[in-house]
């Protein structure tokens, strides 16, 4: 490959939608909320994406089983339970089994958006046709890294929450995944990232998942748009000579898909292979609408 080869960064948004699977569907949505399923209970969540009407009558949302309400602060809220619902039960997306959790902050324990770059980094893995080493960085309960380690990558998972860390390997349990190659590391990603690249470590994929703004175990501050170009940069560094690929994804208002594209594209210059960018999405019901949730970039060095 040439040194000055670059990545084609794709000149239209792509639109990864997810649509319901047996675990999971989007029911219906509208005035700033969702109804979905989780495995049997239907929960009922804030979501500002949500600005048309919803198409079921009042009656057919008031039968959740689960109902957050949300109190001020970004995510923050309390739970409200009908009847009797388990604090946590098992979900499965293809073959990978993981638990779902009714979590202090709206969410279950992983979010179904998601599922779309699940399936490419499964994809990404198989198609390889050689065992791929991989990072995840912000990796939470562990989703993304259980597809990975299924589909035969050896996973390095990163989280700086140790509580996160547990829930992780428990999911790996109830797979059955806990003798895969996978190293549980909990420490602040930018660390671990700058303290890698210093011993000379490389990966052939990077899952990159940072929040607007999180703490490490010691006390570090992330901040998203001042620290997101130097993390990017050193998992550039961290890439193998025929590296697979590097995906970002984004929750945050002020960014856009062109935007982590783009610095993609100029921290793995020289590298080729292409760089799509776009929105996650979740379809609804019937597939006539859809709910805009995150901004990715994945760059991929192709066949």
């Amino acid at each position: 490959m040439p040194a000055s080869a670059a990545p084609a960064l794709a000149e239209t948004p792509s639109v990864m939608r997810t649509t319901g699977w047996g675990d999971y569907e989007l029911i219906d949505s509208g005035g700033g909320r969702k109804l979905e399923r989780y495995g049997a209970y239907r929960v009922v969540r804030p979501e500002p994406q949500c600005l048309w009407t919803p198409r079921l009558p009042e009656a057919g949302w008031a039968s959740a089983e689960a109902v957050f309400d949300p109190e001020g602060e970004e995510d923050s809220g309390r739970w409200r339970f009908a009847g009797s619902v388990e604090p946590q039960f098992p979900l499965a997306w293809r073959e990978v089994r993981f638990l779902g959790r009714f979590t202090s902050f709206r969410h279950l324990g992983f979010f179904p958006e998601q599922a779309a770059n699940w399936a490419w980094i499964d994809e990404q893995v198989r198609a390889a046709g050689r065992p791929l080493r991989l990072l995840n960085l912000f990796g939470y309960t562990g989703v993304a890294s259980l597809v990975a380690a299924a589909a035969g990558a050896q996973v390095t998972h990163v989280d700086a929450s140790k509580r996160a860390i547990g829930w992780a390997r428990e999911n790996a349990g109830l797979a059955g995944l806990a003798d895969r190659p996978i190293r549980w590391i909990c420490e602040d990603a930018r660390r671990y990232v700058q303290r890698e690249v210093r011993r000379g470590a490389r990966y052939d994929g990077i899952i990159l998942d940072p929040p607007k703004y999180g703490r490490g175990p010691n006390g570090e501050v992330w901040r998203l748009y001042e620290d997101l170009p130097e993390l990017v940069s050193g998992c550039a560094e961290l890439l193998s000579e025929d590296a697979r690929f590097l995906i970002a994804n984004v929750y945050a208002e002020r960014i856009s898909g062109l935007a982590v594209g783009s610095l993609l594209s100029q921290a793995l210059a020289g590298r080729g292979g292409s760089i799509d960018w776009g929105e996650l999405a979740l379809v609804e019901q019937g597939g006539a609408r859809a709910v805009g949730l995150s901004f990715f970039a994945r760059w991929s060095r192709g066949p």
